[in-house]
């Protein structure tokens, strides 16, 4: 009998909150670079059974950004440090494309995949804030067809120097002498348009064979390489019909690489707002909203959709994205939402200032449960990316109230049935 078919969860660490004004929350946290705040989430991440959590990164630092945006830890030394302090949850970082190089990356992640037994995955990204280019040694970022060209080499090119060493590579033979069987050892000779690396990576073969490739782009190239090359890939939605036709779209494209469906898990992001009753829920997210001002808002819209929107009124339509922008998803999930629906400015606005684009569910346990069942059933969803608004409070309520619920109704793991990441993703 083939195994009823259970969601994958996710937790998208922002330690002041995904929400801008979470950390003003009675009893939250309000600086994540401490490694006592860090340890907590995980742990209690791990004490809900989650695949894994995930620490994105920028390049760039605006201080009127999103506070956990101003200053945060280097994900990928932060993800080593956590690793000490948990045994079974996978943990993801973000390392870009456009600013590094595929041998530094192979290493990086290959050593944290060997130093947390199974468990890292790489959150590849092109990097779509052109200030970054300016801390990079470069006058601007590179043009967005380019810089998606260059990741699928850069990703092809981390896999491939994973891929020099076979499982058992290491004989460790004291009698004859012989540490490794150098038959099973191949340089790579990867010779390309952006990338030339001789190889093979000096780090034995991953516990995983590969750490997992995790994307979050949504423009055709960024579908491309996430239906060619990921293990999951986080996705942007608001309503059920779309999010189900992205769903379709995105599976739909792996055939033509060799790859089935089941080879990928979708996790929409979503801001989980948890209540004793629908109501209270609602007060919890109108008192959040109630510290965001309209200049600090307009700051974050513009910083998700990628445009400049300050000059505009705030009881007006929405203004489309220009054609030329770098960052195809948000403007164009935003956009298209605010359009059909007649939204404003400020809507949009209060909208950002929620979950920084992303869907946000309000009410109690049971509501929300209902909600993350009916989208996963609907082939919407293979689980789900949760972005508490602020920790520990928020996070607490998901992992204390709506995992059981979903654990009852047999959606949800009730243990680890495995060491790896990739077995938490079967």
């Amino acid at each position: 009998m083939t195994a009823a078919r259970q969601m994958h969860l996710g937790v998208f660490v922002l330690g002041t909150g995904n929400h801008s004004a979470g950390w003003r929350m009675p009893g939250a946290f309000t600086s994540h670079m401490e490694m006592p705040v860090m340890q907590a989430i995980a742990r209690t991440a791990e004490r809900g059974k989650f695949d894994l959590l995930f620490i994105s990164d920028s390049m760039a630092m605006d201080p009127t950004d999103h506070p956990s945006f101003m200053c945060r830890f280097e994900p990928t030394t932060l993800i080593t440090a956590l690793a000490f302090c948990t045994k079974h949850i996978g943990l993801g970082a973000t390392v870009s494309t456009s600013f590094n190089e595929p041998f530094n990356v192979a290493r990086v992640f290959g050593s944290i995949d060997h130093i947390s037994g199974g468990r890292a995955a790489w959150n590849v990204v092109t990097t779509s804030n052109p200030k970054a280019a300016l801390n990079f040694n470069l006058d601007e970022h590179l043009e967005h067809a380019l810089r998606y060209e260059r990741a699928n080499e850069f990703v092809d090119v981390v896999c491939g120097l994973w891929d020099c060493w076979d499982d058992d590579a290491i004989v460790a033979d004291k009698g004859t002498g012989r540490y490794i069987d150098a038959g099973k050892v191949r340089p790579l000779n990867h010779q390309g348009r952006f990338f030339r690396v001789r190889g093979p990576v000096n780090i034995a073969r991953c516990p995983q064979g590969r750490p997992i490739i995790i994307q979050a782009g949504g423009s055709p190239a960024g579908l491309e390489l996430a239906a060619r090359t990921a293990d999951v890939v986080f996705s942007v939605v608001q309503e059920l019909e779309p999010a189900k036709a992205a769903y379709s779209d995105l599976k739909g494209r792996m055939a033509k690489y060799g790859r089935e469906p089941g080879e990928l898990a979708v996790l929409p992001g979503v801001m989980p707002i948890v209540g004793e009753t629908d109501s209270q829920a609602r007060e919890t997210l109108a008192k959040l909203q109630g510290w965001i001002t309209s200049t600090n808002a307009a700051t974050l819209v513009a910083s998700r959709i990628g445009y400049d929107v300050s000059g505009y009124p705030l009881d007006g339509p929405v203004p489309p994205p220009p054609s030329d922008l770098n960052s195809r998803t948000f403007p164009a999930v935003l956009y298209e939402m605010a359009k059909r629906e007649k939204m404003t400015l400020r809507d949009l606005y209060n909208l950002t200032a929620a979950a920084r684009g992303h869907w946000v569910v309000c009410g109690t346990p049971h509501r929300i449960a209902d909600t993350l069942q009916e989208w996963f059933e609907a082939r919407a969803a293979d689980g789900f990316n949760i972005l508490p608004a602020w920790f520990p409070g928020a996070f607490d309520d998901f992992v204390d109230r709506v995992v059981p619920e979903l654990q009852r109704r047999g959606l949800f793991r009730l243990e680890y049935s495995g060491q790896l990441l990739r077995d938490h993703l079967r």
